[in-house]
Order: C-alpha cells, then sequence, then structure tokens
C-alpha cells in the first residue's frame, strides 16, 4: 500500500507521512504535523528493511481474519497453531488483537511475560516448536483496558514484526482483530514486501456476519492479499446424546430435570443410540450460509466447524482440542479443514523440512 508512516500525534484518517497528499489533503487540516509532512522528503521506511530481514527467516505467513468479533476466530487461530506444532512445523502465533487479546488465555499463557535478549523479544513458548507473541504478556494487569489510538497501535504492530527474534519459522499465524482497521492496514503495509501467502477468513452461518464477511474478502482483494479459505465455525450445535440436560414442563409451568430417566431409557430400549451426535441449527442458515459466499465471490470454501462445548473448553483452558478425545464433533473437522489448506502447494513444506 502507498501509505507511510502515521504520526501518533496525527489527525483520524491522516493519509501518512510517505503519501503523495501527505500535509495537503482535508484530513492534514490543523494537523501540527501539516507543514513537516508537506515539506518532508519521501522514501522507503527503514523500519519496513528490518521488518524484512526480521522475516527473512519465516516461510510462510497467514492472516486469519474476520468481519464480525465473537465469530470464533482467536479460537481457530489457536487451534491451527496448536494442529501445526503437532504435525512437527516450527510455529509461531502472532496476537495483533491490540483492544481485545485473548491468545495467551486460549494457548493457558496467562500470566506470562516478555523476555528480551541480544536478539530481541523473545516470544513465550508452548512448546519448543510454538511460540507466542501478545500484547497481554504486556499489561499489568489483565482487566485493563489498551485505549490507544490508531497510530500507536501500528507502531506495537511494527514493534512486535521488528524486535521479535522468531527464529527459523515454518508458519507465522497472524490472529488479528475484526473489521478492516487500523491494524489490518499497518500488518499488510508492513509484511507487503515480504510476502504474505494468503488470509483465512472466519464466519458464522448467518447473513449478519457474512455481511461483514464480503467487506473483509473485498478487503483483502484491494490491497492484494490472496483469500486462501473461508471458515464457517459455530455451524449448527452439535454434541453426544449423552451430553445433553433433558428438561420436563409439569402442568404448573416448572421445569423438572429427567435426564436420568431419559438416559437409563436409552441404555435399556435403545443403547444404540448412545453413541449418536445430535446436531441443531443456532444460526439461520436458510440463506446458504458461507459455502454460498464463497460461490458468489470466487473465494475457496475450506469447510464448517460445529458449535462445540467441548470445544470451547478446551479454548478456555488453553488446550488443544486434538489431544481431547471429548472433542468428538470438533476436531475431525477442524482437521479436515487443516489437511485441506496444506493441501495448498504455496504452503506446502515436507514434515522433514519443518522439523
Amino acid at each position: 500500500m502507498e501509505n507511510g508512516d502515521i504520526p501518533e500525534n496525527a489527525n483520524e484518517h491522516c493519509p501518512g507521512t510517505q503519501s503523495e497528499s501527505a500535509g495537503k489533503s482535508d484530513a492534514c487540516q490543523g494537523c501540527p504535523n501539516q507543514e513537516v509532512c508537506a515539506t518532508a522528503p519521501k522514501g522507503p521506511d527503514p523500519d519496513l528493511v528490518t521488518i524484512g530481514e526480521r522475516m527473512a527467516t519465516v516461510k510462510h505467513k497467514i492472516l486469519v481474519l474476520s468481519g464480525k468479533g465473537g465469530v470464533g476466530k482467536s479460537t481457530f487461530s489457536a487451534q491451527l497453531s496448536f494442529a501445526l506444532a503437532a504435525l512437527d512445523y516450527q510455529v509461531g502465533l502472532l496476537d495483533i488483537d491490540i483492544c481485545g487479546p485473548s491468545i495467551p488465555k486460549m494457548l493457558a499463557l496467562e500470566g506470562q511475560e516478555i523476555h528480551q535478549s541480544n536478539l530481541g523479544w523473545s516470544p513465550v513458548y508452548v512448546e519448543s516448536n510454538l511460540g507466542v507473541m501478545s500484547i497481554g504478556f504486556m499489561l499489568p494487569n489483565p482487566d485493563e483496558a489498551v485505549i490507544w489510538r490508531g497510530p500507536r497501535k501500528n507502531g506495537l504492530i511494527k514493534q512486535f514484526l521488528k524486535d521479535v527474534y522468531w527464529g527459523e519459522l515454518d508458519f507465522l499465524v497472524v490472529d488479528a482483530p475484526p473489521g478492516t482497521s487500523d491494524e489490518h492496514i499497518s500488518i499488510v503495509q508492513c509484511l507487503d514486501a515480504t510476502g504474505i501467502d494468503g488470509a483465512i477468513i472466519v464466519t458464522t452461518p448467518q447473513q449478519v456476519s457474512l455481511i461483514d464477511v464480503r467487506k473483509e474478502v473485498s478487503f483483502c482483494k484491494k490491497v492484494g492479499v490472496k483469500v486462501l479459505g473461508v471458515v464457517e465455525n459455530m455451524s449448527g450445535l452439535c454434541q453426544p446424546v449423552t451430553d445433553f440436560k433433558f428438561m420436563k414442563t409439569m402442568e404448573t409451568g416448572e421445569q423438572t430435570d429427567v435426564t436420568e430417566w431419559v438416559r437409563d431409557y436409552m441404555r435399556e430400549k435403545a443403547p444404540e443410540m448412545l453413541n449418536l451426535f445430535a446436531c441443531s441449527e443456532v444460526f439461520d442458515s436458510s440463506g446458504g450460509g458461507a459455502a454460498k459466499m464463497c460461490q458468489e465471490m470466487g473465494v475457496p470454501f475450506l469447510g464448517k466447524v460445529p458449535l462445540d462445548p467441548q470445544l470451547c473448553k478446551a479454548a478456555e483452558e488453553g488446550r488443544s482440542c486434538f489431544l481431547d478425545k471429548d472433542c468428538g464433533a470438533s476436531a475431525p473437522a477442524l482437521k479436515k479443514i487443516i489437511e485441506k489448506l496444506l493441501e495448498n502447494q504455496e504452503l506446502a513444506i515436507s514434515a522433514d523440512n519443518g522439523a
């Protein structure tokens, strides 16, 4: 993208100091930097050279995006990273959701701190081949709100990219905030010269989410980021029949728990039902869901992941769902999506090279 750095005290909608309209656009009126920006020589950002050197040891860079918040983007980012690490790849997970960093929680790293060496900031490691970086490690209190304007957010993202020493990585997964905001523009600008393999976009099935996902796809096309595929998350509630709680409404209108009676009845009358999964639509998918949207917009559809309470529990506890036999509904669906993703020739790395 053509815009360069944005000063911390700049006006909203600042075009950037390297833009041809720097100091001249309507957004520049009244800005304390207006005269400097208008007369300053234009040229390449020296930080981009440093970022390029850092990223030279990273083979593949994948952005995980969403049009809306609350669709499970960070859960997918965490489980994707767990899965890649389990395949013996060297993996880094970068959380650039500055205002809502949830990655430390989802990888059981709460309370960890960033350490500095002579090579730069060291990621916090889950395993020897899975490192994590997040602003969540820098907050003195996890309940503290991050109230930053865009320029300061952009500055931290740039610092993450040029100061974190990842070493040799097969994959860097970048968990971005929802929408198409400053953070997205900044990460694309900074990584553009080093090569971004593409973006995975996470959505839920209903139209209110897909409307925003269409904007996300449009954003990727405008900035030249390939859409590797769309994942439909929370695609119906799905869990073992034995995990359900059964209630009976009495004549008084009160409800009573009859779960044990139902389970005993199934054991006696229909034991084969005990091994079944029960699925139910939670969000309206009558519009065709993500699959139809992908067909209309010409982007790949990677698959569906059901709303699985056991996956939610694994994320809350910072565990990989692939090591949890209880995630019988979600783990196979996620595994199939990741296998489909790795079939992409541009992402192909042999396990031997990744080890």
